[in-house]
């Protein structure tokens, strides 16, 4: 492969002309996206070969180039050991990290570029154990037989630029297809949590996952039980943050492997809704997830997109046939904020996520007790000071809520939602409803009884709040004679 000035000459095998324009586009996006990152990675290239070593860009960096979208985080492979790694990089970064020494991982920054380096390897479990073996290889060929996809399975060997290939990757990609380099049940049995990873390349590149691999991913779906929580969440995080969830979250559950990891989620695949509006409440669900991220302000939310996906999970255990043929979920919101706590501490999510999103699973009914308005400025305010920051993720959702395909029905509801909407803001305007608290703070309630802390002013305080939201806000001269009358009342 000539220099970096020079065209990419891209190995192009005989196809049919559709394939072969395929190609060629990818060839262009390759070189385009290896010249921009060009100087930083030869200069680095060159130091590992002044120290003996050899470095390539791999992996996902050669596939985003090659598919237009290479950013700043560049993945590199040697033969170079970690110390010797270290060695090369130190004098040359703006900054080091040894976080994932362990695992032949070494990280640098240089410039405006996230660089990682990792020794030839090969990762494998077990039968029992929850974390990977780690062993090093001594070619960068034993290196790619062992990585997830051929589409992750290229190289770019710096700075002579020659492209490295050996599982027709490049063909695959242009296919639009993940398959393994070698066998799927080798693949997966090295490390299983590449199952998931098939379903989460799936939702962010739109590729289609080869039948082997389906297959593979079927009979193998238990594999996926000695994989720690923490990977597991993280892969799932990804795949809910691209940009066809749908995609990879149906072929967990079709495969099973939803069923090992995230069990609630086949679970909603009930007959009807208690509309009749969906064959099943999972695809009402998939669809609430995808209309909440057309909703989206500002990026990819994981807490709209969990909330989304889980805010029916209480409905398969509070299903009801009642008499007259109707199929009911009393209180599905309440319990499925339970079950929504319960399976994202399972999957080890921090404890302020876990409370945002069970707060918006419980909560996302609350509005269609609203009807057309009748409302009192007493319940608006308990509505917003029950959602807390979570207000504007709380109109999302509820938006997204409405799956009806009657459009005279969806048009009212929409309408709805927009006049309490409207009324919040005036109330916003009006209270400033962010901060709602009692017209006086605790050093006045103290002051004013005559006592000193204690759990009395605790109680004071709350009846203040309470006529707060009722009644919103109240001159000084009022709240201190309610607070002097509710303080006769206790006696």
């Amino acid at each position: 492969m000539p220099n970096a000035n020079n065209d990419i000459p891209i190995p192009q095998p005989s196809q049919a002309p559709q394939s072969t324009n395929a190609l060629n586009q990818v060839q262009r996006r390759a070189v385009s996206e290896l010249l921009r990152v060009s100087p930083v990675a030869d200069d680095l290239a060159r130091r590992f070969q002044e120290a003996g070593f050899t470095l390539a860009l791999v992996g996902g960096s050669v596939r985003d180039a090659l598919l237009g979208r290479l950013g700043n985080d560049l993945d590199f492979t040697t033969e170079a050991r970690p110390e010797d790694v270290l060695k090369i990089v130190k004098p040359w970064a703006d900054s080091v990290w040894e976080v994932g020494i362990a695992f032949g991982t070494v990280g640098c920054r240089k410039l405006d570029f996230l660089i990682e380096v990792t020794t030839y390897r090969s990762e494998s479990y077990d039968r029992t154990s929850r974390k990977p073996e780690v062993s090093y290889g001594e070619s960068i060929e034993e290196d790619l037989v062992r990585r997830d996809f051929t589409v992750n399975a290229m190289a770019v060997a710096l700075p002579e630029k020659e492209f490295i290939d050996p599982h027709g990757g490049l063909e695959d990609l242009a296919a639009r297809v993940l398959r393994t380099p070698g066998t799927p049940e080798d693949s997966f049995s090295d490390d299983p949590l590449r199952m998931m990873r098939a379903a989460r390349f799936a939702a962010q590149l739109d590729f289609e996952v080869a039948p082997d691999v389906v297959a593979a991913m079927e009979a193998m779906a238990d594999r996926i039980d000695i994989v720690s929580a923490e990977r597991v969440r993280e892969e799932f995080n990804k795949l809910l943050l691209s940009g066809d969830p749908r995609k990879g979250l149906k072929l967990l559950v079709d495969t099973g492997l939803a069923d090992r990891v995230l069990p609630e989620l086949p679970a909603l695949r009930l007959e009807s809704d208690e509309h009749h509006r969906h064959k099943d409440v999972y695809e009402h669900s998939l669809t609430v997830l995808e209309q909440a991220i057309d909703l989206e302000q500002d990026g990819p939310d994981l807490v709209l997109r969990l909330a989304a996906l889980l805010h029916d999970v209480g409905k398969p255990k509070t299903r009801r046939f009642e008499d007259d043929g109707r199929v009911s979920f009393h209180h599905h919101e309440v319990v499925g904020a339970k079950m929504t706590k319960a399976l994202m501490t399972r999957l080890k999510y921090s404890n302020d996520l876990v409370k945002e999103v069970s707060r918006l699973v419980e909560l996302h009914l609350r509005f269609h007790g609203y009807g057309t308005g009748e409302w009192t400025d007493s319940a608006v305010r308990r509505y917003v000071r029950d959602a807390g920051p979570q207000l504007e993720r709380l109109h999302q959702l509820t938006r997204s809520d409405c799956t009806t395909r009657n459009k005279r029905k969806a048009n009212a509801l929409s309408r709805a939602y927009d006049g309490l909407e409207e009324r919040i803001a005036q109330l916003q305007e009006q209270e400033q409803l962010d901060s709602i608290r009692p017209d006086l703070d605790g050093n006045e309630i103290m002051k004013i009884l005559g006592v000193g802390p204690g759990p009395q002013i605790g109680q004071a305080y709350k009846h203040l709040l309470e006529l707060r939201l009722e009644c919103g806000p109240m001159e000084r001269d009022e709240a201190i004679e309610a607070l002097k009358e509710w303080w006769a009342a206790q006696g």
